[in-house]
């Protein structure tokens, strides 16, 4: 039976079979005993204290959320792994992503016509613009740009050389009518139409005339105006305005000027270049010798635009612009692509021409013969 108090409450934690109550030494008074406490002092059992509970004067609820706070708060361990994992993974998939896009462009195999490394510190790339007019819009209102003037088989318009050596850069016009040795048939005509027995044949003429050739890129005027607007257009400083009817250009303001791609290609290929020179329109007379040098002004400058771009999403999207109207030769690889565009990022290719003289053959012909003292200009590229 329970013992009860003087005021006849019950004593808790005590029973019939435990020892008389307790008095307190000052009251005289049996004292109340304690919850969880016995009379002997020890501690009585309290679920609160049991595993996993909160400790006595706590709130459960606010424990258990520190506890979740404490779980869900990451470790610096943790935090290294999400820096390292963003250092590898991003730049790998980006890497990938870049290489896959480069694979779609065709290749070319002239492996068996390259030039020997020998000794030998620069790098040639032989840049060629085709004329061939395939996926030209008839309906585009500048298409006058490609489809002027009719072209049996396939020629090039542009050839140029870019010459690499540590940070030193130069671009070289070779002109389409320069008079040449056609290696395949042994006949003379314009080094343009060598191209017409294919891109190792040109290559040969090329490396006829002294100039060793370590690379080769082909694209034609669809890509290169798709290029100049997959980079947002290039910009080209003009002195005067000018035009052409047949190739539909027409710059009416003098100085920088942003072009698109139909408008880049117009300058680019203008054989009928007219400018407006106080106050009169004047043509050309440099003929092919002043469209090579527009056509370095027009390479230069889209080169640097594709060099210099920053946005990924930008840089994607140039393989993809090209679509078929590139090609590159079968040795040219992603990472060759990538430190050729680390070293035209910053540079500005020194313009290289060579020494030519205009005459006309007893056929009739207009062409370019080589001067004498293109030999200097020529082993320059050489070394």
């Amino acid at each position: 039976m329970a013992e009860r108090d003087g005021s006849g409450r019950k004593i808790l934690g005590s029973s019939s079979s435990d020892s008389s109550p307790v008095v307190d030494s000052a009251s005289g008074a049996p004292t109340r005993s304690v919850l969880g406490r016995s009379t002997t002092g020890a501690v009585s059992f309290d679920p609160d204290h049991s595993a996993g509970g909160p400790a006595r004067g706590q709130s459960g609820g606010s424990a258990v959320l520190r506890r979740d706070r404490q779980k869900r708060k990451p470790g610096i361990k943790t935090l290294v792994l999400i820096v390292v994992a963003s250092l590898v993974f991003i730049p790998v998939g980006l890497f990938t992503l870049g290489w896959f896009q480069f694979s779609k462009i065709p290749t070319v195999n002239v492996s068996a016509v390259l030039s020997p490394r020998g000794s030998r510190s620069g790098t040639n790339y032989l840049i060629v613009g085709t004329d061939s007019r395939a996926g030209i819009d008839v309906n585009d209102p500048n298409s006058g740009a490609f489809l002027s003037g009719e072209v049996s088989g396939s020629r090039t318009d542009t050839i140029m050389v870019l010459h690499v050596d540590g940070a030193t850069t130069q671009l070289t016009s070779i002109p389409r009518d320069l008079w040449v040795t056609d290696p395949a048939t042994g006949q003379k005509g314009r080094i343009n139409s060598t191209f017409a027995s294919g891109p190792s044949n040109l290559i040969s003429a090329v490396q006829a005339m002294g100039i060793p050739v370590d690379q080769y890129l082909e694209i034609n005027f669809v890509s290169f105006g798709r290029l100049v607007d997959a980079v947002g257009g290039i910009t080209i400083d003009i002195p005067y305005p000018a035009t052409d009817n047949q190739s539909g250009l027409s710059i009416v303001d003098a100085g920088p000027n942003r072009l698109n791609g139909t408008e880049a290609l117009a300058y680019v290929r203008s054989r009928y270049y007219t400018e407006l020179i106080d106050g009169k329109w004047r043509v050309d007379g440099t003929a092919d010798i002043g469209r090579t040098d527009r056509q370095r002004t027009f390479l230069t400058a889209l080169m640097r635009e594709v060099a210099g771009e920053r946005n990924p999403l930008q840089l994607f999207a140039i393989p993809g612009s090209l679509g078929a109207g590139m090609k590159r030769g079968s040795t040219f690889s992603y990472i060759d692509a990538i430190g050729l565009a680390r070293t035209l990022k910053d540079a500005s290719p020194e313009t290289v021409v060579i020494p030519v003289t205009p005459r006309r053959t007893s056929g009739g012909a207009d062409v370019l013969d080589l001067q004498p003292d293109a030999r200097s200009v020529i082993s320059g590229l050489a070394a």
